[in-house]
């Protein structure tokens, strides 16, 4: 892939449900592109064809029409399985719900993505040692053995961040990332999200708060399943390094 090569490319993408007079059309047409390192927010009402966009964006779901070209590739008419495959070489996932394994810990969580690469398979020590150093990375190095049920929400997604990033993904998809998250919570998961834009990961994020879509350098509008508009954000909001540094020195046990 040459540095000119988009991240995503959709082109006149449609998703169509049902048959005849029931047919609805979740996504009519809609041709973006994404370059490597952006941070963009894909955002909308409750149904507007968003969540149907970020699972094919996700190689979760193909389109009925168009084409998604994902890193030069053509992924439109890929198999399930080819397209499983491509979730786990290239794509890390943020989920509003955290989809954490309750029966296994935060660094059992984080290392389980690692368990299931074809390529390049790592040493169980070498996948502990990866593991721990990005929980590490996100603040939670004193939470390694502790289960989801002994975590807060805010913690829970930073184990989900963890294990987003543990494959090195070409792309980071969030859906919904701080949904269940109070306002100190949200607001950390967000700078963390800028800390990795800053190191150059592309991420994309569905939200339906316009407060968090600020937070983006990139505002992507859908509605009706149609792109209505799509901006630059010329001042994102983010807390400084500083700051950063604050909230992850103050977990709270």
């Amino acid at each position: 892939m040459s540095e000119n090569t988009p991240i995503i490319q959709t082109i006149d993408l449609k998703k169509i449900y049902g048959t005849g007079e029931a047919q609805v059309a979740a996504l009519d047409g809609i041709s973006l592109i994404i370059h490597a390192g952006e941070f963009v927010a894909v955002v909308g009402p409750s149904g507007s064809g968003k969540s149907t966009l970020l699972n094919v964006l996700a190689c979760l779901d193909r389109p009925t029409e168009g084409k998604y070209i994902l890193a030069g590739e053509d992924v439109s008419e890929y198999t399930r399985r080819e397209l499983a495959i491509i979730r786990g070489r290239q794509l890390g996932f943020i989920f509003q719900s955290y989809n954490l394994l309750p029966r296994l810990t935060a660094l059992e969580n984080v290392m389980l993505p690692m368990m299931y690469q074809r390529e390049n398979r790592l040493s169980i020590r070498e996948r502990k040692e990866k593991a721990i150093a990005l929980l590490e990375s996100v603040g939670l190095g004193n939470r390694l053995h502790h289960y989801p049920n002994q975590l807060s929400g805010g913690q829970q997604q930073r184990v989900a961040i963890a294990r987003a990033l543990v494959n090195d993904p070409l792309l980071i998809l969030a859906d919904e990332p701080t949904g269940n998250l109070d306002t100190r919570s949200s607001e950390e998961i967000l700078e963390l999200m800028h800390n990795l834009h800053d190191r150059g990961r592309t991420i994309v994020m569905v939200t339906h708060e316009p407060d968090i879509a600020h937070h983006t350098e990139r505002i992507v509008y859908i509605r009706d399943g149609k792109l209505a508009s799509d901006r630059k954000n010329g001042n994102p909001v983010r807390r400084s390094d500083a700051a950063l540094q604050t909230i992850l020195e103050g977990v709270e046990p």
